[in-house]
């Protein structure tokens, strides 16, 4: 049976959250605060969460209400990127080991097979919404048009020449790549290879670009691999500079140099529209409506994927799971959309939260 706390007892932590700026409280009321719970054992254990730097801030979001509206700490939010985040998610079950990793792409069969080796063989993704990966600069630096095509001749390390012939990428400026384009020189701050963003960046952007030069669709009806890694792999002459897993330490080099371009999710974008501008792709703004109708086309799913070993080692890993997934959190009203997640379809956040009601039963 529900007992509610307080409204003194919420209004006090929420005050003391705001207080340390770690989240906006204010449209949180009684009627949102979970109910008192008994004490349990190891309740001292947070939940644990690594992974994508794009997932991180929705993740946190979460973290923050739960831990001021429930009778758990708050859990430990860990920004490692997604390929970082599964090999921490994958040592191993228990309080100690993270519970959740955030993801902004699936899981790899070979981050799978890490995990089977290290006892973790229970592994359920949650799809939370859509996000889009923008090449964004700054608000004082010109704007920019660009097709998939143009992305992939400005940035991969090799590309053909005019007899179709592999060469390293001779092009200096965004102008040599097309004359259409802006006679600024190429320098895109991007994440680095442990990045989800990265991975869908080269599979979404380049890789479809690469798609329509005649040598590289020749190469890919030869030899499929080799196509597959001149598409994916970055020119590294300094044309183009690994960041970390900071997508804000992105924005704010792209406010100093407004010649220089950025990759990052669309959330950053939008959080940062005071300050930075997405280019356009094939005309297409990078907008939550173009995203939200699939005419953007550089967009993908979120998920996090759950240690479903973990369910009945760590307390409160259920409830955080079920208010990422309430219709308040990720719906299309929920407090996640101000934070710059694209909502799924009603009929796909239905499905996630049979999905959620399949891990509770396993408490039971």
């Amino acid at each position: 049976m529900k007992s509610g706390m307080t409204f003194g007892a919420i209004s006090l932590m929420a005050l003391a959250l705001v207080a340390c700026g770690k989240t906006d409280l204010s449209t949180l009321d009684a009627s949102e605060a979970a109910p008192d719970r008994p004490e349990l054992s190891g309740s001292s254990e947070k939940i644990k969460v690594v992974g994508s730097s794009t997932v991180s801030p929705f993740a946190t979001t979460v973290a923050e209400r739960f831990g001021a509206t429930s009778g758990f700490p708050t859990p430990i939010v860990e920004t490692t990127g997604t390929g970082g985040g599964f090999k921490a998610f994958c040592q191993g079950v228990g309080p100690d080991q993270p519970s959740i990793s955030d993801a902004s792409r699936p899981i790899k069969d070979s981050e799978a097979e890490l995990c089977a080796s290290n006892g973790v063989t229970e592994i359920t993704p949650v799809e939370i919404g859509y996000d889009g990966i923008v090449i964004a600069n700054s608000k004082e630096g010109p704007d920019f048009d660009v097709t998939k095509t143009q992305l992939y001749m400005a940035l991969a390390q090799d590309v053909p020449n005019e007899a179709g012939e592999f060469v390293p990428n001779p092009y200096k400026s965004w102008h040599d790549v097309d004359a259409s384009l802006p006679d600024e020189p190429i320098m895109v701050f991007g994440p680095p290879p442990t990045s989800g963003t990265r991975d869908a960046f080269v599979e979404l952007g380049m890789e479809h670009g690469a798609e329509t030069v005649p040598a590289m669709a020749a190469l890919k009806a030869s030899d499929p691999k080799a196509f597959a890694d001149r598409a994916h792999t970055i020119r590294t002459d300094g044309a183009w500079i690994d960041f970390g897993e900071n997508d804000t330490a992105i924005i704010q080099s792209l406010v100093k140099t407004p010649t220089a371009m950025g990759v990052l999710g669309f959330s950053y974008l939008e959080q940062n529209a005071d300050r930075v501008k997405g280019a356009q792709l094939s005309g297409v703004p990078a907008t939550f409506e173009m995203i939200n109708s699939g005419e953007y086309g550089l967009s993908r799913v979120m998920f996090f994927y759950v240690k479903d070993q973990n369910l009945t080692l760590v307390p409160g890993l259920i409830d955080y799971i079920e208010a990422f997934t309430s219709d308040s959190a990720f719906g299309p009203d929920g407090y996640l959309v101000e934070k710059g997640l694209i909502p799924l379809s009603d009929e796909d956040r239905a499905a996630q939260r049979v999905i959620v009601e399949d891990l509770k039963a396993k408490l039971n």
